[in-house]
């Protein structure tokens, strides 16, 4: 029969190991525009992740109300910043945007989102 004193140290072993793993996966740090903002004429959307990214499965696409991707460049991993994700924008019109994300961290991990903006 095993201690209670082993099987309370493999229990805290086996949750910080579950733990580290949480933290592997890339999540937004910093969304510009941000999520419900309201903004004049944003030229890019920028993400900060918490984790690096795999720049070839890392994405990002903005639509319009209609679900009309409205982004004609493809969105890009900053060479010298692999947490940074960002896309150029066109000019806008005034309405509600769509945000989606796709992050694949350099582990293979994926996470995905999205989130609104509207630009008055």
């Amino acid at each position: 029969m095993l201690s209670s004193s082993f099987r309370r140290g493999a229990l805290a072993l086996a949750f910080f190991g579950s733990t580290q793993l949480a933290f592997a996966h890339a999540l937004p740090k910093l969304q510009q525009p941000g999520p419900g903002a309201t903004v004049s004429g944003p030229h890019e959307v920028a993400i900060d992740f918490g984790e690096a990214l795999e720049p070839t499965f890392s994405k990002l696409i903005v639509t319009n109300a209609r679900g009309t991707q409205v982004n004609t460049a493809s969105s890009t991993v900053d060479a010298g910043n692999k947490k940074h994700m960002s896309v150029a924008l066109p000019d806008l019109a005034p309405g509600v945007y769509e945000v989606q994300w796709t992050a694949v961290a350099a582990d293979g991990h994926r996470t995905q989102g999205h989130y609104n903006f509207t630009v008055k």
